[in-house]
């Protein structure tokens, strides 16, 4: 029998004043300059479609490595993203570099196979040269009260990541409410999340507004207060412009301090976004726009 599930109160109105003073902070100058080149610097730079090869995981990876060489100042993203079959290529790629292999396992995007097969997923992925897990929670156990179920899926795939941390996504757009944006967050936390992580990016409305990120950004403060435990934070789906990537660094800043403006703490999931924070970044070195063409798709 499914327990009684009591979700917090999230308040809706204060969040979306909070998100709407925050969101009018300008950041300009060197300020900016500064913040573009942290952004890149936290990226997952991410391919996730049915069509990737490993030449085409080999191009993105280089990007990772190096996003603009006529601008050797610009560091590398955080990490590739990439499906457990790309795990090989990517970590051959990025071998020596200091860009991390993450691998999105768990039956990405929708986590409805049995868990046994998600497990052995993992698994794989982390033997392939995986360094971090990208998992889905099981929304079909969540949006049906079972947190139980939650939580022990996302211990027994903590288990399974050995040393390789864990990123859980809750799907956000999935959820409803922040009040159970909120919940999903403190039980993906206490279940053992390295990371807690907006969306696929493959589902309808995104996941990552800033609304959202707020809340999870406060359940994060309030669990690292309340157990010491430090969790980090990787909005994804919907993060498209450099713009939304500077509003991210704000939240950050403003609800969990400077220390989590860090790769460790703060990842970015986008596969499009790199190109205009390039592109802004050439700006203020430069004074002018570049062409889109300037910068490698891929």
């Amino acid at each position: 029998m499914t327990a009684m599930r009591t979700l917090p109160h999230v308040d809706r109105v204060g969040v979306s004043e909070r998100v709407a003073a925050l969101g009018k902070r300008s950041i300009k100058g060197e300020a900016k300059r500064q913040g573009l080149l942290l952004a890149i610097s936290m990226l997952d730079l991410t391919t996730l479609e049915g069509a990737d090869t490993p030449g085409k995981v080999r191009q993105l990876a280089a990007k990772a490595v190096t996003p603009a060489p006529q601008f050797p100042e610009v560091p590398s993203c955080a990490a590739v993203c990439v499906y457990p079959t790309m795990v090989g290529a990517a970590r051959d790629a990025v071998s020596g570099t200091g860009v991390h292999v993450a691998s999105v396992a768990t039956g990405f995007p929708a986590g409805q196979t049995p868990l046994a097969t998600r497990l052995e997923e993992v698994r794989q992925a982390v033997a392939d040269g995986a360094d971090e897990i990208d998992m889905v929670i099981s929304r079909d156990a969540y949006l049906r009260g079972d947190d139980a179920t939650v939580t022990s899926e996302i211990e027994q795939i903590r288990d399974a990541c050995g040393a390789a941390h864990l990123k859980v996504i809750l799907e956000t757009a999935e959820l409803g409410s922040y009040d159970h944006v909120r919940h999903a967050s403190i039980l993906a936390m206490d279940a053992g999340a390295d990371f807690i992580k907006t969306s696929t990016g493959k589902a309808p409305g995104g996941g990552a507004t800033p609304g959202t990120i707020l809340v999870m950004l406060e359940a994060i403060r309030d669990y690292v207060d309340r157990t010491g435990r430090i969790v980090g934070m990787k909005p994804a789906g919907g993060v498209s412009t450099a713009k939304s990537a500077l509003g991210v660094l704000v939240l950050v800043k403003e609800t969990l301090g400077d220390d989590w403006l860090t790769p460790d703490l703060l990842r970015i999931g986008a596969s499009s976004v790199l190109n205009d924070l390039l592109l802004q970044y050439a700006k203020t070195q430069t004074g002018r726009y570049g062409r889109a063409e300037d910068f490698s798709k891929e």
